[in-house]
């Protein structure tokens, strides 16, 4: 009877002994079992995600500032050539055929990458696809600042890159949670959305300037918002936090923050010198 007790005694401990020094190291699934879901049809973008693996989370935001700052360089890039020079900007005046063609590459490309978590997180489709996404759009933003005066794009890249920067320290020192609001970014973006509906309605019959402008404020005040929602979200240590290996969805959230920042300064500072294009 001792001697059946002690072999089971040690046979639970030779289990647990092996369960202890398993070989194979836990998945990041496994690692984060304990955090609980916000959204539960994409199970991965969004979590609870609490400060331990801090590792995990400083490579994750090393890695999707690497790839914006690649981004945003690209689209500086473009939007200097389509404004300095004027065979880029004839050509661009000339063909609008190419706007519509990108904003459609921008419009699937967008839709591919935010809806389909698959070719989001296969390598190297991902970056693939982020690739075209980035350039469709630089060419939409390029070709809208053909339409201002130059030292007005000057002046509006330098106001965005100076808000962005102002943002983003603020984002990583502050204690204050916006993560905490997106149901109140939520209703602003549809405010924003039937206003600029009715904008569109409206100021082509009877245009006032100062709609114009007070939509493009809101429009910087809210997507400067989200610069900071995103930024939080990338941080990971706030109430929701995303998840490490959605580094192409965190690139595109702020990428597209930045570039709609810059669009809305330049209807509010930017001199037209023709008939703009609205992105």
């Amino acid at each position: 009877m001792t001697q059946s007790k002690l072999s089971l005694a040690s046979k639970a401990d030779n289990e647990s002994t092996k369960e202890f020094l398993s070989p194979y190291p836990p998945s990041y699934e496994e690692a984060t079992a304990d955090t609980t879901v916000i959204f539960c049809n994409d199970a991965e973008k969004f979590t609870q995600f609490s400060w331990d693996n801090y590792n995990t989370r400083r490579i994750f935001i090393r890695k999707v500032f690497s790839i914006l700052t690649i981004q945003l360089l690209v689209t500086f890039t473009i939007v200097a050539f389509c404004t300095f020079c004027g065979t880029v900007k004839n050509f661009i005046h000339s063909n609008p055929g190419w706007y519509w063609a990108s904003y459609a590459v921008f419009f699937i490309t967008y839709f591919i990458l935010s809806c389909c978590s698959k070719p989001r997180r296969r390598f190297p489709w991902n970056l693939i696809l982020l690739g075209v996404f980035t350039l469709s759009l630089s060419y939409m933003t390029g070709m809208l600042s053909s339409f201002y005066d130059t030292k007005s794009v000057v002046l509006c890249l330098g106001i965005t890159a100076t808000v962005c920067l102002l943002v983003t320290l603020c984002s990583f020192q502050t204690k204050f949670d916006i993560t905490l609001y997106q149901g109140v970014l939520f209703v602003f973006c549809i405010v924003m959305f039937i206003s600029g509906l009715v904008l569109a309605l409206v100021i082509p019959f009877n245009y006032v300037p100062w709609l114009d402008v007070t939509y493009a404020v809101l429009g910087a005040i809210l997507f400067t918002l989200f610069l900071m929602f995103d930024t939080q979200l990338l941080m990971g240590n706030k109430r929701y936090g995303m998840s490490p290996e959605e580094h192409v969805f965190a690139t595109l959230c702020i990428y597209m923050d930045i570039i709609y920042i810059f669009s809305f300064f330049l209807q509010i500072f930017g001199t037209k010198h023709n008939q703009s294009v609205v992105v």
